[in-house]
């Protein structure tokens, strides 16, 4: 089976390659959200690329469950890894997967970093393919703050693509949450939409204030976009 495959082969690359220094500082600087390996992102990268290799393409549930089994895995390097996968097989990925498997993923000892690893790795390229809005606004009304940070995410990297209303009515539903990863995700989007719609940004922010993490982080895309 794939997901076994998968497993075993990113068991064996991990086994013996961290730094057990850098595993207790970084666990620590992570909140000890999980333990650590201690093995640095480039690092993880390249084993994992010489450990997969040769991997047949999986189907979508496959590639989903072969992803939630190292989500599963105590070391935080195994749920990077389980970004990696996403990202490298996307391709597999149907219309289903998000729901079916991200959201696990999103969900499963949560904290930014896999949380936004999994927005580049799956969330924003599947969103773009797909739609999937109804994943979305789940996702946004769902109370969790990483699911709702992956929904007022689920475009960036759109460039020129972005639906600017959609992401602005993201924006305008959570404005007034405090969590600062929720108001981070929404300096974020705002901060990205400068590069699209200037005068869109500006005139929400005429309109919302009282949320400084999420203005802050707007104002710097304004300013560079002067």
């Amino acid at each position: 089976m794939f997901e076994q495959e998968v497993v075993k082969r990113t068991e064996t690359a991990f086994a013996n390659q961290g730094d057990p220094v850098q595993a207790l500082n970084t666990a620590r600087y992570m909140k000890d959200i999980a333990p650590f390996w201690g093995i640095a992102t480039p690092d993880r990268r390249r084993l994992l690329r010489d450990a997969w290799q040769g991997l047949a393409d999986p189907g979508s549930d496959e590639l989903g469950a072969a992803a939630m089994a190292l989500m599963e895995l105590d070391e935080r390097e195994f749920h990077y890894a389980a970004c990696d996968l996403m990202a490298r097989f996307r391709s597999s990925a149907d219309e289903q997967f998000l729901q079916r498997w991200v959201t696990g993923v999103l969900t499963t000892k949560s904290w930014w970093d896999t949380v936004d690893a999994a927005g580049s790795a799956a969330v924003s390229p599947l969103c773009r393919r797909f739609g999937d809005t109804e994943t979305v606004d789940g996702w946004s009304e769902s109370g969790n703050i990483w699911l709702v940070r992956a929904a007022i995410q689920h475009q960036r990297g759109w460039s020129e693509a972005t639906d600017v209303r959609r992401v602005l009515a993201l924006c305008d539903r959570h404005w007034d949450n405090d969590e600062f990863f929720v108001a981070k995700a929404i300096g974020w989007a705002l901060r990205d939409l400068t590069r699209v719609d200037r005068e869109a940004v500006l005139g929400f922010l005429t309109s919302h204030s009282g949320n400084r993490i999420a203005e802050r982080e707007a104002k710097k895309g304004l300013v560079r976009t002067t």
